[in-house]
């Protein structure tokens, strides 16, 4: 492999990596935002919607932090 073919596979895995976090960002939001939908329909917070919200949200800030670089 040549410096430019290693150059191109470099820049799509980078690409590659940057789209998955932004999907993975997404589904997080869209995740967090359906329990928080599902949790007050009834109009009653149970301590396991309490806990299924906390356990997405740091999952959800967990993902942030594992943004790819921009080198």
């Amino acid at each position: 492999m040549n410096k430019e073919q290693s150059s191109e596979v470099s820049i799509f895995l980078r690409n590659l990596r940057s789209g998955i976090w932004l999907v993975g960002i997404s589904s997080w939001i869209f995740g967090i935002t359906d329990r928080t939908i599902a949790a007050l329909a009834d109009g009653y917070l149970s301590a396991w919607d309490i806990t299924q919200l906390f356990t997405a949200s740091f999952f959800f800030v967990s993902w942030l932090f594992l943004k790819p670089t921009w080198r």
